[in-house]
């Protein structure tokens, strides 16, 4: 388990380099914390149960930062 970890580190570091190629600095320092994050996460030896646990809160951070952020940022229509 703790290899899709690195695997998920190795595709949010591939996600920040091309967002730094496309001039979108915030984004990239976004998507840099998560490959350290990921990355640190997998050689702590967790058991399996806690690798998805900590995965399930993951995706639940990011849900609901991604859905205030399509509700109350975004401008309808607009650029």
């Amino acid at each position: 388990m703790e290899r899709m970890y690195r695997v998920m580190g190795f595709w949010t570091g591939i996600f920040a380099v091309m967002f730094y190629l496309g001039h979108m600095p915030q984004t990239s320092l976004l998507f840099l914390a998560q490959t350290g994050f990921f990355v640190l996460l997998s050689y702590l030896k967790l058991s399996e149960r806690m690798y998805i646990y900590v995965f399930g809160a993951y995706l639940t951070v990011f849900f609901v930062g991604f859905t205030y952020w399509s509700t109350f940022m975004m401008t309808p229509g607009g650029q």
